[in-house]
């Protein structure tokens, strides 16, 4: 699959924007390859709520990002199967993974002195729990989940209440996301929007909401970060 090059401005100037000293990330496809996982706790929760049948995971897939039950609401589906999903996918969060390089970038922002959090569709407790698992809650300032505020993506909430936290102004903060939704939030709340390409979704859509910067790989957002400085 051939991309445009690496963390290309795709789109309008920023002026007035200031050094990056924050990044917020969305976790599902960006930090995390949780797919399987998620497809499997879906495919259980509908067996048990709705019953016989193929689970519409490819469905449920494009409304990736949202609060899951905001998604049951917008796919006609039981806001029962929440639950069964959830224990699901606790108990199989042992097998998620990080994507190849998100490590050691993370790391090496943290080292950068770059504020980083995360903005979820995910529950925090559920975020923070397997940011935990995967031994790399620590080098996050906040964790936010969409149960956590009051409008979840695409609304900017989550984005502003993180950056809040974090004490630094949009302006000098990158949302970095791989849906739509993702970017959504980061533009309207003021932050330089990072469409990413290592999860293999829609690059078309994400390329055609324009985002501000895409990545095709984790270390590309090194470039954008440098050390920061203390305001």
């Amino acid at each position: 699959m051939s991309h445009p090059p690496s963390t290309v401005d795709v789109t309008r100037p920023t002026p007035g924007r200031g050094p990056i000293r924050a990044v917020v990330f969305d976790l599902d496809g960006v930090i995390v390859d949780s797919s399987a996982v998620m497809r499997e706790a879906f495919s259980i929760a509908y067996a048990e709520v709705v019953g016989d049948g193929p689970a519409p995971f490819e469905e449920y897939n494009q409304h990736m990002g949202r609060y899951f039950p905001d998604i049951m609401r917008l796919m006609g589906l039981p806001l029962e199967m929440e639950e069964p999903f959830v224990r699901e996918s606790y108990r199989m969060a042992h097998l998620v993974p990080l994507f190849p390089g998100v490590r050691d970038t993370l790391e090496k922002l943290h080292a950068r002195g770059i504020r980083m959090a995360i903005a979820t569709g995910k529950s925090g407790p559920r975020a923070r729990s397997l940011l935990d698992t995967l031994g790399v809650l620590g080098l996050f300032d906040q964790v936010i989940g969409s149960d956590e505020v009051a409008r979840p993506k695409p609304a900017p909430d989550i984005v502003l209440q993180a950056l809040g936290h974090l004490d630094v102004p949009p302006a000098q903060a990158m949302m970095v996301g791989d849906a739509v939704i993702d970017l959504l939030s980061g533009r309207d709340a003021g932050a330089t929007t990072v469409a990413t390409t290592w999860h293999g979704g829609d690059i078309a859509a994400l390329l055609a909401a324009g985002p501000d910067v895409v990545a095709h790989a984790p270390t590309d957002l090194l470039a954008h970060c440098p050390v920061a400085l203390v305001p």
